[in-house]
């Protein structure tokens, strides 16, 4: 009796993952162009959808069980430019030249930040793609990129503006700051929820569903201002992670005392 074999999967199905990973590596170029052409509120606006499309190429190489070596590559690469590349330059556009005007070793300083983050955000990658499968997936070691980069574009879309009225220039040592801390904070050893839960059965199920629940209220009041909205939640989850790793030491102090 002749074997009957599946038929072979089409390759159509395994180019829709990359798509999405291009269409976000798009997105990553296209933050960098504009902010070139001082468009910083579309550059920023980029940045966010690249984001968007790397959550959807993961997922949807799943459901369509097409998950390869060479999807898993290309996607850590078009991270790298849209997530390293595209915000350290963006920033750098936008306020971190205005250090020059300091003098020359304040200029140098802006361009140097705007190099250590976007260094930072590919050890963060590199380290990333070496500890998959070994390391707990409910948590991040260190801030992921996609979260560091929506820090710093959030922060670029709620004052490029105009709003405020606080302009890249007046914000340099502001946005030094929050390119210094978004750049360390992806090389620490500090853990980050990943919206991931382990759990299993019907508590993650009650789990899921009240994250669906967060995700729908989040939307909502992300609509009414998404710049300054986007910015204190990238603050917020930003400082969650120093902040649960201090308040582990402060509990821990008083238990090796006693």
């Amino acid at each position: 009796m002749e074997e009957t074999r599946p038929p072979p999967r089409s390759r159509t199905i395994y180019l829709l993952p990359n798509l999405f990973t291009t269409a976000g590596l798009f997105s990553g170029f296209y933050a960098i162009v504009a902010a070139a052409n001082g468009d910083f509120v579309p550059a920023s606006i980029a940045v966010f959808v690249a984001a968007i499309m790397d959550g959807l190429d993961g997922r949807v190489a799943r459901l369509t069980g097409t998950s390869s070596e060479f999807g898993v590559q290309y996607d850590s690469l078009a991270d790298l430019v849209s997530f390293g590349m595209a915000p350290s330059l963006v920033m750098y556009h936008w306020s971190l030249s205005a250090l020059k005007f300091d003098g020359d070793v304040l200029g140098r300083v802006g361009w140097a930040a705007a190099f250590l983050y976007a260094a930072c955000a590919a050890l963060r990658l590199a380290r990333f793609n070496t500890q998959v499968g070994v390391v707990d997936k409910r948590w991040f070691i260190g801030l992921a990129s996609p979260a560091a980069a929506g820090l710093m574009m959030s922060f670029v879309w709620a004052f490029a503006d105009g709003k405020l009225g606080w302009s890249g220039d007046e914000l340099r040592y502001v946005a030094l700051a929050v390119t210094l801390v978004a750049a360390l904070l992806m090389v620490s050893r500090i853990r980050f929820w990943s919206f991931k839960g382990g759990d299993k059965g019907p508590r993650a199920d009650r789990v899921r569903f009240l994250q669906l629940a967060v995700v729908a209220i989040v939307l909502a009041v992300v609509f009414i201002d998404p710049p300054r909205t986007l910015l204190t939640i990238g603050v917020v989850y930003a400082l969650s992670g120093p902040g649960l790793w201090l308040w582990r030491r402060v509990r821990k102090t008083p238990e090796s005392a006693a």
